[in-house]
């Protein structure tokens, strides 16, 4: 995440991040990481996209989100708050080295092994499940490390055994979602999400994969078919077409907020992925809701 302020706490012996994300500059960015992530947003609204699920979030918005699965939350523009913050959420990051294979296997585990197989789509936590996930979320970063693991079972616990939880992510996303078996493709998958909103820079991105830059052009093209800013051009047009959704953005916010600072630019390339506008598009799925 980018922002104005964000705390993360970590110590040595623990096992997961506690973070308190905050952000007065709008630069939360469409990404995703190989964590599972539970936020909770203390202060803020607007919209929280998880894959092709769009939604309203205000304070009290929970969520579960899997690894690898693109979320982002894009805060209005004018906060109501005394803070004068756009957005504030309280969040936890954690891999499966928290549970083992041998942990989810154990009868007294089933309801989080439940919770992580929900988390693969996203899901929203609502009712009484969210007031009681809610209240160890903004407990965590207080407590010490024993305790804290004890909390944090307690809570996958909740949402697992929970029958109101909303899936976010269609299926039919999920199918068509980015998936390789090469470690460098992955690599530069990866790091073009996470930096779309910047300059590329080859030489840093060739040096990821230990390749010399002519190489990493050739090689990724070999391997997909297009180069590596056509690719790139496509993962920002993918979140424009999320962000066209909301009729409330402008069609030069969509493309500033999906990483082109040119509307001309943008227009072309959106035109050359998707063979109509911008502004044809948004008519064409006008009054969709998801």
């Amino acid at each position: 995440m980018t922002a104005l302020f964000e705390k993360i706490i970590k110590k040595k012996d623990e096992s997961f991040y506690i973070g308190i994300f905050q952000d007065n500059l709008e630069k939360n960015t469409w990404h995703y990481h190989n964590n599972f992530e539970i936020s909770f947003i203390t202060e803020g609204s607007g919209k929280r996209i998880v894959g092709d699920s769009i939604e309203e979030f205000q304070p009290g918005d929970l969520a579960f989100i899997g690894p690898n699965l693109p979320h982002v939350w894009i805060a209005e523009k004018e906060s109501q708050m005394p803070s004068k913050r756009t957005l504030e959420m309280v969040f936890l990051q954690f891999n499966l080295n928290v549970l083992s294979d041998q942990l989810l296997s154990l009868p007294e585990f089933s309801n989080v092994k439940r919770a992580l197989d929900l988390s693969e789509r996203g899901i929203q936590i609502i009712g009484d499940t969210l007031n009681e996930v809610s209240e160890i979320m903004l407990q965590l970063p207080y407590l010490k490390s024993f305790e804290r693991m004890l909390h944090f079972y307690s809570l996958m616990n909740t949402i697992g055994r929970s029958d109101t939880n909303i899936p976010l992510a269609s299926k039919k996303y999920l199918k068509k979602r980015f998936t390789t078996t090469n470690k460098r493709i992955a690599t530069i998958h990866e790091y073009l999400m996470n930096n779309y909103r910047e300059e590329v820079d080859l030489k840093r991105l060739a040096a990821l994969i230990n390749m010399a830059e002519g190489s990493l052009c050739r090689f990724f093209k070999m391997n997909m078919g297009i180069t590596v800013f056509e690719y790139l051009n496509r993962i920002k047009t993918e979140f424009a077409c999320k962000l066209l959704m909301d009729p409330d953005l402008s069609i030069l916010q969509v493309c500033m907020d999906s990483g082109f600072n040119n509307l001309s630019h943008f227009n072309k390339q959106f035109r050359k992925s998707n063979r109509i506008t911008p502004s044809e598009y948004r008519k064409q799925f006008r009054g969709l809701r998801h």
